[in-house]
């Protein structure tokens, strides 16, 4: 499963950047396309991006609606929290763990040979503020004197942006080199902190500081896609806490906000608790399970 989960992540990878006419035109692609919103994190302004970035959509949605109120405009646009409310609803994070890019380009970092770190848990809080404060409540009331607001979040801190989008813009218009300032080197700390991090611990941004996996997290309780616990077959053995990629403990937490559905804990599951359903109906298919395992003999010490 985890090969053909790498499959659909080069999938989602070429439909999202498809524009690979960007060298001869040296700019980002502004086609029809760029209506539809992509499932996971990828720069509206990548010069390959054939999609818009639900988190910059989300952040300019806001920060326009001071001025719109302010003419009169009643009328708010929310077809970009309704496309990520439907993926939400259905598949929840398993977005990060299929169909994002920057998750992807985590995963192969974190194969480079090195030691290898955990990260604290309390570091997982991160994200939400950032959702809260730099996605939401700042576009959204620290304006202008236009009643425009800002998007924070891809303008100071965002390293998906700064890596599909910055730098490949920097090579290819060199006119822009001479505009750059403390903004642009404060992104690039951002993120050269997280490739750095992304090699011995894994996917460290997806875990502390995406607000996009913030925001799907909020519909794990209710997702139609997600990963089922059968608590009768489980043996407490602990094999899947050592495989996640994401730190959860799923024979604890069936239902954890940062399961991206990754399936690595099933594929390591040797008595077939842990499935992948929708709506209640499994997909996956029960292995057949050792003797041993059924029945383990038990010590008498």
């Amino acid at each position: 499963m985890d090969f053909v989960r790498k499959w659909v992540q080069a999938l989602f990878f070429l439909i999202t950047n498809g524009y690979w006419n960007f060298p001869l035109t040296r700019g980002i692609y502004q086609g029809p396309l760029k209506v539809i919103c992509s499932p996971g994190l990828n720069c509206y302004s990548c010069p390959a991006a054939t999609t818009y970035c639900p988190l910059g959509a989300l952040q300019q949605l806001l920060s326009g609606v001071r001025l719109a109120l302010g003419n009169g405009q009643i009328y708010i646009g929310l077809y970009v929290i309704s496309a990520m409310g439907i993926l939400g609803s259905f598949v929840g994070r398993m977005v990060c763990g299929w169909a994002c890019p920057f998750g992807l380009f985590q995963e192969l970092l974190y194969k480079i040979p090195s030691p290898k770190f955990g990260i604290w848990p309390i570091l997982r809080y991160v994200k939400y503020a950032l959702l809260l404060f730099m996605v939401i409540l700042l576009p959204l009331f620290a304006v202008d004197a236009f009643d425009m607001g800002a998007p924070w979040f891809c303008k100071y801190v965002c390293p998906a942006g700064t890596l599909e989008a910055g730098i490949p813009l920097l090579i290819m218009q060199p006119g822009l080199r001479g505009n750059l300032g403390l903004l642009f080197f404060n992104k690039i700390f951002f993120l050269l902190l997280f490739v750095g991090w992304a090699v011995v611990a894994s996917r460290p941004f997806c875990r502390t500081a995406c607000p996009l996996g913030a925001f799907y997290a909020l519909f794990s309780k209710i997702k139609l896609v997600k990963l089922r616990l059968d608590s009768e077959k489980c043996t407490h053995c602990e094999a899947c806490h050592a495989v996640c990629p994401m730190g959860v403990r799923f024979n604890e937490s069936p239902d954890d906000m940062e399961c991206i559905s990754c399936l690595a804990c099933s594929k390591v599951c040797s008595v077939n608790a842990i499935s992948l359903e929708v709506g209640g109906i499994a997909l996956t298919k029960e292995r057949p399970v050792p003797l041993a395992e059924l029945h383990p003999v038990k010590s008498h010490d």
